[in-house]
């Protein structure tokens, strides 16, 4: 079993930034596809970003193309979401997740997750 931990949520001011890290334990964390999920109250689940445990493939909701990226250091069991210029449509629950499937872009893909961090963005 794996475990997620995220953290560097908190308030911005529109245009800002955060980095969210996730550490995980357990089983080598680069045999997994990595991704970064968001929700709203009310809303379902929806992808930010996913990422190949080797690092070389990426993908990206097109809400987020530009602004935001995804990255890991797998010699630190770890993968973090850099979000720039942030939005006020950007406040939500984040959520990191483990995978082992490709293409891997719903809830559905993922085994692990972390317990979320909010992330709110003040207009």
């Amino acid at each position: 079993q794996v475990q997620l931990v995220e953290s560097g949520g908190g308030l911005v001011q529109a245009g800002g930034s955060l980095r969210l890290s996730c550490v995980a334990s357990g089983r080598t964390f680069e045999v997994y596809v990595m991704g970064w999920f968001r929700q709203t109250p009310g809303k379902e689940r929806e992808l930010v970003g996913t990422m190949l445990g080797t690092g070389d493939m990426t993908d990206y909701a097109e809400s987020v193309k530009g602004r935001f990226t995804i990255s890991r250091d797998n010699a630190k069991n770890t993968g973090y979401l850099q979000m720039n210029s942030l939005e006020p449509e950007d406040t939500a629950v984040y959520y990191c997740a483990a995978g082992v499937r490709w293409p891997a872009s719903t809830p559905r893909d993922y085994l692990y997750w972390g317990q979320g961090t909010q992330v709110t963005v003040a207009s």
